[in-house]
């Protein structure tokens, strides 16, 4: 086949890259340029798109000995995910930019193009899974081997169709210290670069901050349950429902327990906090769903809420179009916290993606 690999600058896309060569395909890597301000310098593990990581994925490739080019994507990743970070934290949701990143620029704007180019794949150095064992024959998304370093809950809104063009030569791999003796041993000076981490575009690792600067203040009020006013706050998009620290409450809890965030409402400038127990949900109600296979009501199902938590045994109450409009819900066996609108919504059967959906409420 002919394949695109993607290569960040990092070992992972280094060694996938490497391995889809040795697969027999006809490889071509490509450094994808996400950046407005590609001179910026690395700062250990944080920041990514950085003049060294470009350097680092030519050297890569150099060594490899496949073609390498760079794509400026940096207008598509700021309207598709910077852009949406910001508005979704404006209307008082959580989104995971990771999961946007993944669906609307590595497996839409970048396999758009790589069709349009004729290739076959694109490859990456995720840590996942793509089988055949989807509805007729389909392609199917499981997690990696290694748990620790599992992608596909990220991956998981790209869809069949985008997986089936996917290939994902990490999956295998039970430890990331293989990769990296891989890496060494092909003499890939990536070898023992810092794995990035934390919201690639904030690389200061600063939310707040960043969420500041682009938005602005906008005071208002923050509340407990009974709408006791308990302090105030400079905006709602520097909180998310389940934060505890960071409330700059001067007022203890009558209890003496902490406070955590229970509600965010743009519209009224508030902030509503209470205790731990508030935020306990069994059901799940979500939006926009992505499925591997079709998913019926009275299904049991693992739901994870976040990359790399718990995926919580759960049954299917209810699908989009069977009198619940466009909603999925999902009753859970025992109750979890921090469930905030605007999260990914992952369901498995074991190692296998069902579906994938935006939370949005709990109910």
């Amino acid at each position: 086949m002919k394949v695109l690999a993607a290569m960040s600058g990092g070992v992972d896309s280094a060694v996938a890259a490497a391995r889809a060569v040795d697969a027999g395909h006809e490889v071509v890597g490509v450094h994808m340029a996400l950046s407005r301000s590609r001179a910026q310098s690395r700062t250990g593990s944080r920041g990514c798109c950085t003049v060294e990581d470009a350097s680092d994925a030519r050297r890569a490739a150099d060594r490899i000995g496949i073609p390498y080019y760079v794509w400026d994507l940096s207008e598509d990743f700021h309207d598709l995910v910077v852009e949406d970070f910001l508005s979704e934290y404006a209307a008082g949701r959580t989104p995971n930019p990771c999961v946007r990143c993944n669906e609307r620029i590595k497996f839409a704007s970048l396999m758009d193009r790589a069709r349009l180019l004729g290739f076959d794949a694109v490859c990456t150095g995720h840590y996942a899974r793509v089988g055949t064992d989807g509805p007729d024959g389909g392609a199917s998304l499981h997690r990696s081997r290694n748990d620790a370093k599992d992608q596909s809950y990220v991956l998981a809104v790209m869809g069949p169709e985008a997986a089936a063009r996917a290939l994902f030569p990490l999956g295998e791999f039970a430890d990331k210290q293989a990769v990296r003796d891989e890496a060494r041993a092909r003499g890939l000076g990536v070898s023992t670069k810092p794995d990035s981490y934390d919201i690639c575009f904030v690389a200061d690792g600063d939310t707040r901050g960043f969420l500041e600067r682009h938005l602005g203040s906008a005071p208002g009020e923050i509340v407990d349950a009974d709408g006791t006013v308990l302090g105030e706050h400079a905006g709602t998009h520097g909180f998310t429902i389940g934060q505890r620290k960071g409330l700059g409450l001067s007022r203890p809890a009558p209890d003496g327990a902490p406070r955590y965030v229970l509600d965010v409402d743009p519209g009224a400038r508030q902030v509503v906090v209470g205790a731990a127990e508030l935020l306990s949900t069994r059901v799940l109600v979500a939006r926009d769903v992505v499925s591997f296979e079709a998913v019926e009501a009275g299904r049991t199902v693992g739901a994870q809420i976040r990359a790399h938590g718990e995926a919580v045994p759960g049954r299917v109450r209810a699908v989009p179009g069977r009198g619940t409009g466009d909603l999925l819900e999902v009753e859970l066996e025992r109750p979890i916290r921090g469930v905030a609108p605007g999260q990914t919504l992952v369901l498995y059967d074991g190692d296998r993606v069902l579906a994938a959906a935006t939370l949005e409420r709990r109910a």
